[in-house]
């Protein structure tokens, strides 16, 4: 259900749509301890350069990831074993400046946390960015987003447990499940929000399961890693002000876990041989790989092998 002005989430005046206030969102007990993003002031905002030498660990499912097998099982070869450099969008890097600025944003006193402070962090923000990034980036598009944002909610009335959060968990299965929430609120009772931004408009209604299905990720990520079922997940487009919302329950999680236990299982009859098979789609326009796709009349290069944990490294971290 995609809400321009949700009854069950947050509205421009920054209260529930029951009445209750969004400051009702405030940190309160919670049965396990939530790690908090430590502030540095010296992080910067451009990831990781495609081209930089990485570890090879052994690869687990996130929902991008995930994503990725159902969408073409060639291209998750390419992102997780051969890890190819691909080219960066200007969707991409307009996503990673609006979601720095909102978590730098959250790093403030509640009371600065408004709409020309953020503006001034925007500013930070694209010096931050070498100079391929800026050239794709449309600064008055971000700045227009950040200003979205500021409609869909009040942050000076909100107190969240942690940003820019890296979960993991390991299922009974044995499958390792791992990825980074955006945002996650804790109220006064101790239950648990997941909250995700998104940078572009809401899905059409035949979409919102495959827009959902990152909310469960994370929301089976904490129950199986910490035995916290979430209250709520949301999804907030910036693009058009539109929320997306789910309250999970226990068994549609499990439900949800065998889904993803199958999903990996496909993995793993793939990984010895490397036989990940290219499945062509409209998406293909927007790939990198095609030059080296056999739909394309390409060759894979020479499979590498199934990345394992190096020896000492087994923290799992992406």
């Amino acid at each position: 259900m995609i809400d321009a002005n949700p009854t069950a989430g947050p509205a421009a005046d920054g209260r529930l749509g029951g009445g209750q206030p969004e400051g009702a969102l405030v940190a309160g007990p919670l049965a396990v301890p939530l790690p908090r993003t430590a502030p540095d002031e010296h992080r910067t905002v451009t990831p990781r350069r495609l081209d930089e030498e990485r570890p090879r660990r052994r690869p687990a499912l996130s929902p991008s990831r995930a994503a990725d097998f159902k969408q073409c099982p060639l291209l998750y070869r390419f992102r997780v074993v051969d890890r190819l450099p691909e080219r960066r969008s200007p969707a991409q890097v307009r996503g990673i400046v609006v979601h720095a600025v909102l978590e730098r944003l959250f790093g403030l006193p509640a009371p600065e946390r408004l709409p020309d402070r953020a503006h001034g962090l925007l500013a930070e923000v694209v010096a931050e960015l070498t100079p391929e990034d800026r050239a794709l980036l449309d600064e008055a598009d971000a700045a227009r987003l950040v200003d979205g944002y500021f409609t869909m909610e009040d942050p000076t009335r909100l107190s969240p447990e942690a940003c820019e959060v890296f979960l993991e968990a390991e299922l009974d299965s044995g499958v390792a499940l791992r990825g980074y929430v955006d945002r996650l609120d804790v109220d006064a009772a101790g239950e648990l929000r997941i909250v995700d931004y998104k940078t572009g408009a809401a899905p059409r209604a035949v979409f919102e399961a495959r827009a959902l299905f990152q909310l469960k990720f994370y929301a089976l990520v904490l129950l199986r890693g910490r035995g916290v079922l979430p209250r709520a997940l949301r999804l907030m487009y910036l693009g058009d002000g539109e929320s997306l919302g789910l309250r999970p329950g226990r068994e549609e999680l499990e439900r949800f876990e065998r889904t993803l236990v199958a999903l990996w299982r496909a993995v793993q009859r793939a990984a010895p041989t490397g036989d990940f098979r290219p499945s062509p789609g409209r998406l293909c326009t927007w790939c990198s790989h095609q030059a080296l796709c056999p739909a394309f009349g390409g060759t894979p290069p020479p499979y590498p092998g199934w990345p394992e944990d190096p020896p000492g490294d087994q923290d799992g971290k992406p």
